[in-house]
């Protein structure tokens, strides 16, 4: 393929058009010297040298495959199967674009289909989309939505301290300028009935994250407490989920969830430096004219033969122009396409196990680390994978002498979202961190609680 149409006599034409006689005379500006310079290259390496050396480059990577990772906060490294890879690089996905055409896009549109029906056999709800971006923009999404229920006339969200920072500044970004009123972010942490007491008449949705962003595990009835109180208002609900968790956790769906959203990522996909991730949307039936994105629905075609099209696609580029619900412009299909390969090998056993893995190794973790003197472990809660760990020097210094010293990644610096959690670090465990690395992970924090800090601050002389 040449990529550079233009013939030598379309330049020139060009050229003319422009009134200049050289392409050269197009740079006048930039002075002589500085037009060619003269570049300071290594000599040419062969093919076969220049793997060598991206090769022993890759070698100083901290990744995953190397070093323990104790680092979670809406990213996590759980177990992929070979097979999602192995579907997903096939071309007729990984090469896929945007499935206007039916008649060609059979496979694409299947297989988002089963994601669908996949994500709405995991939250109990009616209806999933095909994906949105992330699970920030999901979430940004639902309020979205929950304005469009409402005709655009309440103005208020509540919305928990406990969702995740991210999401919570995304959904301020998606409504600047919108003049809502959100509120929330100020009650107490893990207090439900604070928020419940903040939904009035004007409130056109309430957000609450289970397993929050701390890792506590709201029971159902707490959460149909808060359901309750929101329709009480006529205000939608609309709840954050990790979709891992539900391998044991009761279903958004049974506790009268409107709006079910959440970061897909952990389905089939590892944390590949934040990108792309998949962004989880369910909901109610009765909303689904409201929704944003593109449903993907089974049918007939005109010989009675099973087929799949683009069912509903509410976006601005299409024939909704400024009716549209949503400028969101795409999905994730490709990853969404992991997350179908994904559940469909784990299985719902599957998807327990990894659940109760994850579950039962990030409690004998907090367990072993509440007996470190200097660490205490305060979440007192119930959680799920992710706890809170106060520590006895900042989360940075703590990291620093991890990485360097025991090839450990830790935890999150909670401090950066919550100033009152100084010396806080949120720590993740799932089913990919066996007792070893667990138990390195407690030495090393033996050594800091006798002292290691101290001993191991470098000093660096003026050169």
């Amino acid at each position: 393929m040449v990529y550079i149409p233009n013939t030598d006599a379309e330049r020139e034409e060009m050229l003319r058009t422009i009134g200049v006689e050289r392409i050269a005379d197009l740079f006048h500006d930039v002075p002589e010297p500085y037009r060619n310079p003269r570049l300071n290259l290594p000599q040419p390496l062969s093919e076969a040298e220049i793997l060598a050396e991206l090769r022993d480059m890759s070698e100083a990577n901290a990744d995953l495959d190397h070093v323990a990772i104790f680092l979670g906060a809406g990213s996590y490294h759980h177990f992929v199967p070979s097979v999602v890879d192995m579907v997903i690089s096939r071309s007729e996905f990984y090469t896929a674009y945007t499935p206007y055409q039916p008649e060609v896009s059979q496979g694409v549109l299947q297989s988002l289909f089963e994601y669908q029906s996949m994500i709405c056999a995991l939250t109990e709800m009616d209806v999933a989309n095909s994906s949105h971006y992330d699970g920030a923009t999901a979430t940004a999404e639902a309020v979205i939505m929950a304005l469009n229920v409402h005709r655009r006339k309440r103005k208020r969200v509540v919305m928990s301290p406990t969702v995740h920072p991210m999401y919570r500044q995304t959904v301020y970004t998606y409504t600047q300028g919108m003049n809502l009123t959100i509120v929330g972010e100020d009650a107490p942490r893990h207090d439900l009935q604070a928020l419940a007491d903040l939904i009035d008449d004007d409130t056109c949705c309430v957000i609450v994250q289970n397993p929050d962003f701390l890792g506590r595990m709201f029971t159902p009835q707490e959460m149909q407490a808060l359901a309750d109180a929101a329709h009480a208002h006529k205000a939608l609900f609309v709840v954050v989920i990790d979709p891992i968790s539900l391998g044991f956790m009761v279903p958004p769906g049974r506790y009268d969830a409107d709006i079910v959203v959440g970061e897909g990522q952990s389905l089939g996909s590892l944390p590949q430096f934040g990108g792309p991730y998949l962004g989880i949307f369910a909901f109610k039936k009765e909303y689904v004219r409201k929704s944003s994105g593109r449903l993907v629905g089974e049918t007939v075609d005109a010989e009675g033969k099973r087929g799949y099209v683009i069912t509903l696609s509410t976006r601005e580029q299409h024939i909704r122009r400024e009716k549209a619900t949503s400028n969101i412009c795409t999905n994730e299909a490709l990853v969404a396409i992991a997350a179908a390969v994904y559940m469909a090998s784990m299985g719902k056993e599957g998807l327990r196990r990894v659940a109760e893995l994850s579950y039962h190794k990030a409690h004998y973790a907090a367990k072993r680390i509440a007996e470190i003197e200097g660490f205490e472990v305060l979440s007192s809660w119930p959680f799920f994978k992710e706890f809170v760990v106060k520590c006895p020097a900042p989360v940075q210094e703590i990291n620093d002498y991890l990485i360097e010293e025991w090839g450990i990644i830790g935890g999150y610096d909670l401090s950066q979202d919550y100033p009152d959690l100084e010396n806080a670090m949120l720590l993740c465990v799932t089913e990919m961190n066996d007792r070893e690395e667990i138990d390195a992970l407690i030495s090393a924090f033996q050594e800091i609680a006798g002292g290691a800090l101290e001993s191991s601050v470098k000093f660096y002389l003026p050169t």
